[in-house]
């Protein structure tokens, strides 16, 4: 059997369930933009050297599968979504909570591009914003999405911040956006 059904050379598309719908539909859009962030962030633990990160980064690329199922399952269907709960999102406060805890972290907002496995974590970071207005449109236009789903792209996009900081950081790399000679208005909090 092959991958290749040909069952999408007409423009449409199934959801987990079976319902077949145009691939430009939004909920076809917000899943995968899903999938789009955990491939980005594959790249960026692909070449991340510090071995707890990655970790972590492993463990948010599963759940982000399960997420992007949950997204791709209609409801009232004859599949049940997986669940997005509130110990998914707690988990990810406790990672922000202890990341930046650590002195001179979170001082300003950075510049992108000053450490090659922080920058791929940036780009990860704003893909995940992406998702997350993505989510925003689908329920704004009539979508049902789980409320933990929005909750957990949303303290994902800071987690995965700070571990671009951290990286920089742990590599002795200063990317403050303001400086002595770059000065400007300072803000209390980077995000």
């Amino acid at each position: 059997m092959s991958i290749a059904t040909k069952r999408g050379d007409s423009g449409q598309t199934s959801l987990a369930g079976g319902v077949r719908v145009s691939k430009s539909d939004l909920r076809v859009e917000t899943y995968g933009t899903v999938d789009e962030l955990n491939t980005v962030l594959g790249f960026a633990r692909s070449i991340c050297q510090n071995s707890q990160i990655k970790e972590w980064t492993e463990d948010i690329q599963r759940t982000l599968f399960r997420l992007g199922s949950n997204l791709a399952t209609p409801p009232g269907g004859k599949k049940q979504p997986p669940k997005i709960g509130s110990d998914d999102v707690e988990h990810l406060t406790e990672l922000v909570h202890k990341i930046e805890a650590r002195e001179g972290l979170v001082s300003d907002w950075s510049l992108p591009g000053a450490h090659p496995e922080a920058a791929a974590y940036e780009m990860a970071r704003t893909t995940c914003r992406r998702a997350e207005r993505t989510v925003v449109r689908f329920t704004e236009s009539g979508g049902e999405v789980d409320p933990h789903v929005l909750a957990y792209l949303n303290r994902l996009s800071d987690l995965i911040w700070l571990f671009g900081r951290l990286l920089e950081v742990e590599a002795g790399v200063d990317s403050r956006l303001r400086d002595a000679e770059h000065p400007g208005a300072r803000w209390s909090r980077a995000w």
